[in-house]
């Protein structure tokens, strides 16, 4: 995705791979399905990473699974650990429903790296995930001068969850904070989600006469949120900001869309370098490069400010997201 907050740790730990034989290890990546943009995302920077790192190490053996439920995950899950996977690398699509399996899986040795929305035990060896609480600051700052500390605002928040609430509880401070003259008139979830943006949306612009921003926190939040705004025929927003850099609303940023001036960056390719780790960590490997550079059990991804400056760095025409 875009340029790219992946690079380094993916090319370390594609390149670590010595000359030496490698022990052979089979890699389990459980993943929700494509069911809209960030995760079809995700499903393409997987794919990706395990296409580059099979063709560097043919002792490295992946099964993807795919999950369209909760429940499909905990039965992929556990299907993985019958075939004898070293080490799994998991991004749930429901923590509390997952966390049980996860646990028993890394009870029996497994190597367990979890990826963007946590668990909600500490069962895993490594975690990594893009800030949550700085999305909602860089995100508020940005709106906040922009709208020059006043107007009216609307919120669309994504599925009810912990990094949904780091988001928005952190956004919502800092609007109190620095910009008190800054009015949220509502925020609701939207469950990231296009048809529930749209829904949400409409309901904002039938029950209040005048807003000046939309944060949709997500660029399929934001697609409906425009649709909605298109239809009702009203012109008085003068600022959307989504998130996650999607190509179509990075394009309308680079492009110099007048009320699409930026977004800020939650990458699905985090999924690429929690595969790369997850091979190093199971096979008890350093980071390629340092010394004594253990694998960190925790990985931030930072949240990047995009805009008409810097736009054409995160545009990759040719992502799935």
């Amino acid at each position: 995705m875009k340029k790219i907050v992946f690079v380094m740790l993916a090319a370390l730990a594609l390149f670590a791979m010595p000359a030496v034989a490698q022990a052979k290890v089979k890699i389990g990546v459980s993943i929700p399905s494509a069911d809209h943009g960030w995760t079809g995302g995700l499903v393409y920077y997987a794919q990706m990473a395990i296409k580059d790192i099979g063709a560097k190490d043919k002792n490295v053996e992946f099964t993807l699974t795919l999950a369209d439920s909760p429940q499909k995950q905990v039965s992929d899950v556990e299907d993985l650990m019958v075939k004898g996977v070293n080490a799994l690398v998991v991004l749930a699509y429901d923590s509390s429903t997952l966390t049980p399996t996860i646990k028993k899986a890394h009870e029996k040795g497994i190597y367990i790296v979890s990826v963007d929305r946590g668990l909600t035990e500490e069962v895993q060896d490594v975690y990594i995930a893009g800030d949550n609480p700085g999305l909602g600051k860089v995100s508020a700052e940005y709106m906040g001068a922009a709208m020059g500390g006043k107007g009216n605002m609307v919120i669309l928040e994504g599925i009810p969850c912990v990094i949904n609430s780091e988001r928005v509880d952190t956004f919502k401070a800092v609007m109190k904070a620095k910009f008190p003259g800054i009015n949220i008139l509502d925020s609701q979830p939207a469950n990231w989600d296009t048809q529930k943006g749209l829904e949400v949306m409409q309901t904002y612009l039938q029950k209040y006469k005048q807003i000046d921003a939309v944060w949709a926190q997500d660029a399929d939040i934001l697609t409906g949120v425009l649709q909605a705004y298109k239809e009702s025929g009203r012109k008085e927003i003068k600022l959307m900001v989504g998130g996650a850099g999607s190509k179509a609303m990075v394009k309308r940023v680079m492009d110099g869309d007048p009320m699409i001036t930026a977004d800020v960056t939650y990458p699905p390719s985090m999924i690429y370098p929690g595969i790369s780790l997850a091979v190093l960590g199971v096979r008890g490997q350093n980071l390629p490069g340092f010394i004594q550079a253990k694998i960190p059990s925790k990985v931030i991804i930072a949240a990047e400010l995009i805009t008409k400056a810097n736009a054409a760095k995160y545009y990759d025409p040719k992502s799935m997201f």
